[in-house]
């Protein structure tokens, strides 16, 4: 009688909840379609030899790809500057954006100006603020060598900022921060207004200065933060791409050649899908490796 009761119970559970199936049945199809599957035939690719115009079907090759990657020059080229880029994007864009939006918490004079100037470059198309800047850099008629050697009498300051090997990267990088820095700006802010009032009131009341509750409370409090924005800013270093590739395609040489662009002349212009799929997992991997590593961190000074 029991069994009874409860098959009864589940049946018209389920007959409820039905319905909210049905609504939820589009959107995993969405995800099983343009998500789930590319991702699973990408990893089958990646041990795959599969130039998609000429071979009737991909070939099995076992790990061939993943050895031949470290043996490719053009390769190791692009994981060098994906790993300078990343030591110099990620932490002048965490300690920039934290730096800032602890001023902007404060209060201080014009700072509803100050946001939305800080925000305001999120929401510019990436591919225009590349071509903005590409003309700001530009050796012959560039704003700012004009600005520098016209303006200011600073001739020696002018440089080939995005044609030469020592400041193409750098360039890049100033960009990229300008364009995320605002971004991070408003997580930080909004872990910053999570911390309870009483906690500053109290300190103030001890006698602590603003040095001492920046340390003790502010800073302290902003681990969850801390994840948030530090997996944002790793995904971001990582899979740069529209940077290089609009403002110096690359060059000079392969002074900026990054992982996401070579994956990208890979697939569609050697149309090597299957050698193309294993540095997209490598990157993957990589994402996975120094996210887990930024998580494991914060948990640790907790």
């Amino acid at each position: 009688m029991d069994r009874i009761i409860k098959n009864g119970k589940l049946r018209a559970t389920i007959t409820r909840q039905l319905p909210g199936y049905a609504f939820l049945l589009p959107g995993f199809a969405f995800i099983a379609a343009f998500m789930g599957y590319p991702l699973f035939y990408s990893l089958y690719l990646s041990f795959m030899q599969y130039n998609f115009a000429f071979d009737p079907a991909p070939v099995f090759i076992g790990v061939k790809n993943f050895v031949d990657m470290f043996s490719d020059r053009m390769f190791m080229d692009a994981f060098r500057n994906t790993i300078v880029f990343s030591v110099i994007f990620f932490p002048v864009i965490m300690v920039l954006s934290l730096t800032i939006a602890i001023m902007l918490d404060r209060g201080i004079r014009g700072s509803g100006f100050f946001r939305t100037c800080i925000f305001l470059p999120v929401v510019i198309p990436l591919s225009l603020s590349g071509v903005i800047f590409q003309w700001i850099l530009h050796r012959d008629y560039g704003l700012l060598n004009f600005f520098l050697a016209d303006v200011l009498g600073l001739t020696w300051l002018s440089k080939d900022w995005l044609g030469s090997p020592s400041t193409a990267m750098f360039s890049i990088i100033f960009v990229s921060v300008w364009k995320f820095v605002g971004i991070l700006v408003i997580f930080f802010m909004a872990g910053l207004q999570a911390i309870p009032g009483d906690l500053y009131e109290a300190a103030t009341v001890d006698g602590a200065s603003a040095w001492q509750r920046l340390i003790r409370i502010t800073l302290p409090n902003l681990r969850e933060s801390y994840v948030v924005c530090g997996i944002w800013a790793i995904i971001q270093s990582v899979k740069v791409f529209e940077q290089p590739f609009i403002m110096t395609n690359g060059g000079p040489g392969t002074s900026t050649l990054v992982l996401y662009q070579y994956t990208w002349i890979n697939a569609f212009k050697h149309l090597e899908m299957g050698y193309a799929s294993t540095i997209a997992y490598f990157m993957g991997v990589i994402i996975l490796a120094l996210s887990a590593i930024n998580i494991w961190l914060n948990r640790e000074n907790d």
